[in-house]
């Protein structure tokens, strides 16, 4: 009787055993590697994080996440200004900064959960709109603040929104050229360029992917 039981348990853990070898095979290594070629191969840029490469091909970021173009902080300063020589993205100020681990500078991504009439969003929405006026108004163009779009002042839902939309774009045109001596219809054309419409004629906005206009403007200075 003793020598079946144990004989009957060996069975099941053989089974057993060559059931976890199988499964780890084909779900740890077969799936992986076929999901990952398909995706290399039907999907190469997407599947490698969306890079953008500059002119001289080193990789400068992601078209899928924002970055800030900001001037290296004062003794001081909170918070850094914004570098005016570039194309600015949207608001992404407004989550606050890392408290938990301040080893690390990290990318705090969230929208801020405020409602439309909450005061401090008010004030901040006022206080991005004149700044934006102030940043973009140049000797020969004045901004309207009726003309400020509301991407100019509000942060996306995840604070990380790589977009701006044409409107916002254009509105700074004549302060990108100003600052990097440049003809505005130069730089009208590469916000031009850089505008991707609408998903099939009809389906979300037309946007400007900020990293993408910078890299190309950065490409023109040096050129």
């Amino acid at each position: 009787m003793t020598n079946n039981s144990v004989s009957s348990t060996a069975r099941v853990l053989g089974a057993g055993l060559r059931a976890l070898l199988v499964l780890t095979l084909v779900c740890g290594v077969l799936y992986p590697l076929a999901v990952t070629g398909v995706a290399q191969a039907l999907f190469h840029d997407k599947a490698n994080g969306s890079e953008i490469k500059d002119s001289g091909g080193r990789v400068v970021g992601s078209s899928l996440i924002g970055q800030r173009y900001d001037l290296p902080p004062k003794d001081g300063e909170e918070s850094p200004a914004p570098d005016l020589r570039w194309f600015q993205p949207r608001p992404s100020n407004g989550l606050g900064s890392n408290s938990v681990n301040t080893q690390y500078s990290l990318i705090l991504s969230g929208a801020t959960n405020r409602s439309g009439d909450n005061k401090e969003l008010v004030q901040w929405v006022t206080a991005a709109k004149a700044a934006v006026v102030k940043d973009n108004s140049t000797p020969t163009y004045k901004v309207n603040p009726a003309d400020v779009p509301a991407d100019a002042v509000t942060s996306s839902g995840s604070g990380l929104d790589p977009d701006i939309s044409p409107a916002y774009a254009e509105l700074q045109v004549h302060r990108v050229a100003e600052k990097n001596n440049l003809d505005v219809g130069k730089v009208e054309d590469l916000v031009a360029d850089h505008t991707t419409g609408r998903l099939l004629g009809f389906m979300g906005e037309p946007r400007v992917n900020v990293l993408e206009l910078n890299t190309a403007l950065r490409d023109l200075t040096r050129g």
